[in-house]
């Protein structure tokens, strides 16, 4: 298994960098560069690009709705060519909210937008023949009917990519997307990924969307995994996931409309997971954290001896887990990539 992690810029994008170039060299694999409503991530990625040597790079994500298909495939192309071929493109449709509330686009048919971008980006990088699409939400080039001018021209990306098959992940969670995900993606992205009860939630929509599958593209990457240090009576460090597991569980998305909570019931928490969301949404955040079953947070964490984080290792690469995507706890770098250098020893010693 691989080693990825998300990073925090918490701290700032300069300290943040300074972590990552510390933790590739203690063993780190793979660094995930995410982009809800802060500073963009194309402008990290570029920078950490420049300050790393072997590190993978992924944008994890970059919505679908903010940038054109087009400019997807440009920006990961660039960033591919300016990496020497370390870079994958994470994709998602993150939710109304952030896409209507600070974008001011409509959010509208997730799934066949991701579907679509894919093979847009796909053609893009190839560059076999001059860019036109046939979609049921996008037209390329652009015409008069849908809006255009009628002067939209089909073209071909100027430069040679450097790969003309650039890996992509798929942030998905609801049946529909991750079954779509499975048939056409490079990597899975899930979110609360409990690795003994994940087939509850995906298993049939893995399995149909493999089924579909192009045989000529490798297997489908899954990453997961959770908070991460490891050491004698460091349990209590658990308890720090809780502000962040009530906000999706409780605050993301509406009443009815929030997968995380949805995915959470699927895994056997229905009354907890209806009762987290009630408490959040009335505003008692501190009881919505309390109320997360003491289990939940164990099973989703990477944090305790060494014994205990073997195991959740092996529950996760039992479960179909490729890679993990662990945050690292650490109150400087220097704790931080403690972690990772001790995570990496684990895995070698243990042939994980």
């Amino acid at each position: 298994m691989k080693i990825s992690t998300l990073m925090s810029y918490t701290r700032g994008f300069i300290e943040a960098t300074r972590d990552i170039v510390e933790l590739e060299k203690a063993g780190l694999d793979m660094a995930w560069v995410p982009e809800p409503y802060s500073f963009d991530a194309v402008s990290a990625l570029g920078y950490i690009a420049a300050r790393t040597d072997r590190l993978q790079l992924g944008s994890g994500i970059l919505n679908i709705y903010s940038r054109t298909p087009a400019l997807l495939a440009m920006t990961a192309a660039g960033l591919d060519a300016l990496s020497e071929g370390r870079f994958t493109l994470g994709l998602g449709a993150s939710g109304p909210q952030v896409i209507e509330g600070f974008h001011g686009v409509p959010f509208d048919a997730p799934t066949t937008r991701l579907r679509e971008v894919v093979e847009i980006c796909r053609k893009v990088w190839l560059r076999q023949e001059k860019l036109t699409y046939q979609g049921n939400k996008y037209t390329l080039p652009l015409p008069k009917e849908q809006g255009g001018s009628g002067l939209g021209t089909a073209l071909k990306l100027i430069n040679h990519p450097y790969r003309n098959d650039i890996p992509i992940a798929l942030a998905t969670i609801g049946e529909q997307s991750v079954e779509m995900t499975a048939e056409i993606a490079d990597i899975w992205l899930p979110a609360v990924y409990m690795p003994e009860r994940a087939h509850l939630a995906w298993g049939n929509a893995l399995k149909a969307g493999a089924a579909r599958r192009d045989p000529a593209r490798a297997p489908l990457e899954i990453f997961a995994g959770g908070s991460l240090a490891i050491g004698e009576g460091l349990e209590h460090l658990r308890e720090h996931d809780r502000p962040g597991t009530a906000l999706y569980l409780g605050g993301m998305g509406a009443r009815k409309k929030n997968f995380y909570n949805q995915v959470f019931r699927k895994y056997g928490y229905d009354a907890e997971g209806e009762r987290i969301q009630e408490l959040y949404l009335s505003g008692r955040k501190a009881e919505a954290e309390a109320a997360i079953p003491a289990d939940y947070i164990e099973a989703m964490s990477l944090v305790g001896p060494e014994s205990f984080v073997r195991d959740r290792l092996e529950a996760f690469k039992a479960s179909g887990v490729t890679s993990l995507l662990v945050a690292f706890h650490g109150a400087n770098t220097a704790e931080r990539v403690k972690h990772c250098d001790a995570l990496k020893n684990l895995m070698v010693r243990h042939g994980i």
